[in-house]
C-alpha cells in the first residue's frame, strides 16, 4: 500500500510541475522539440520554382537550384541560383545563417558582375520582387525568438499546436503566429505582422514529403504560398527534385563560390 501511495504521490508531483509550465516554457520546448526533429538533414539540393503573383493575378515564373549545408553549433548554409528567365539568369543568393548573431547574406548581380552584402538594415526588403523577405531566408533559429504557447489545436483532425513567436532583435515584424503539426513537427501555416501588429503576410505550407537521412526520418513542406493581405500579391514557392542527406563542400558556400 505504501509503494501505491508513493506511486500516486510522484504522479501527482509530476503533473503539478507540468501544469506549472508558462505558456513561454511550454512554447520554448516546443520548439526545441521541432528543431530536434528537423536537425541532423547534413545538406540538401534541389531544383525551386518561384511564381509571383501580382495584384490582378499576372504571373512571373523563375527557376532556380540550391544547396544547403548543415552547420554543427550555428545556422545553416543555403546558396540559390536563378537559372530563368533570362532577365536573372545567374542571380545567386548566398545566406550563412546563425543562432545569436545578424544572418550573413549576399546576392551576385551577373550584370554588374559583383557582390552586394545585404545589410541588416534591408533584411525585411522584397527577395527578388517576391512576398519573401530576406529574413525569411534565413534558417530561423529558435535562439532569435521568444516563444509562447498559446494553445492546443486541430489540423485538418489531427493534432497540432498554435504558437506565438517575436524576434529578439531587430526586425521586420512585430510577431508571427504558428500553426505546428505534431505529425510533421513543422508549421503548417505561419501569420506575420508587421512592426504597426497589423497582419502584413500568411504563408500556407503543403505538399509534406518524408525524406530520410542516415537512419532518421524527417518531414519538409515542398510548397509554401505567400499571400501579403497587405499589397493582395502573392508568391509562391515550390521545390522539385529535392535530396535530403547531400554532403556539401565547405568552399561552395563562400563569396568566391558566387562568382564561379
Amino acid at each position: 500500500m505504501r509503494s501505491i501511495r508513493l506511486f500516486t504521490f510522484f504522479s501527482l508531483l509530476i503533473s503539478l510541475c507540468v501544469m506549472a509550465a508558462t505558456p513561454e516554457e511550454k512554447g520554448l520546448d516546443i520548439a526545441k522539440k521541432m528543431e530536434a526533429a528537423n536537425d541532423g538533414f547534413v545538406g540538401e539540393e534541389s531544383k525551386m520554382e518561384m511564381v509571383l503573383i501580382d495584384a490582378y493575378g499576372a504571373k512571373t515564373t523563375r527557376i532556380m537550384t540550391g544547396m544547403v549545408m548543415e552547420v554543427k553549433g550555428d545556422g545553416d548554409k543555403s546558396i540559390s541560383i536563378f537559372e530563368n528567365p533570362q532577365d536573372v539568369k545567374g542571380t545567386k543568393m548566398l545566406t550563412h545563417s546563425h543562432k545569436n548573431d545578424d544572418d550573413d547574406q549576399w546576392l551576385y548581380l551577373p550584370t554588374f558582375r559583383r557582390v552586394k552584402r545585404i545589410s541588416s538594415s534591408n533584411k525585411s526588403s522584397s527577395f527578388m520582387g517576391s512576398e519573401f523577405s530576406y529574413e525569411d531566408l534565413g534558417s530561423q533559429e529558435i535562439e532569435k525568438y521568444d516563444y509562447k504557447w498559446i494553445k492546443d489545436i486541430k489540423i485538418e483532425g489531427k493534432d497540432g499546436w498554435l504558437l506565438e513567436r517575436k524576434p529578439k532583435s531587430k526586425s521586420g515584424y512585430s510577431r508571427m503566429v504558428m500553426k505546428v503539426s505534431k505529425e510533421y513537427m513543422n508549421p503548417v501555416q505561419v501569420e506575420y505582422y508587421d512592426r504597426k501588429n497589423e497582419l502584413l503576410k500568411t504563408a500556407d505550407f503543403s505538399n509534406f514529403k518524408k525524406f530520410k537521412a542516415g537512419a532518421k526520418n524527417m518531414w519538409r513542406a515542398n510548397k509554401i504560398h505567400m499571400k501579403n493581405v497587405q499589397t493582395k500579391k502573392e508568391s509562391i514557392f515550390e521545390w522539385k527534385d529535392r535530396k535530403i542527406g547531400v554532403k556539401h563542400k565547405t568552399r561552395d558556400f563562400n563569396k568566391t563560390a558566387l562568382k564561379r
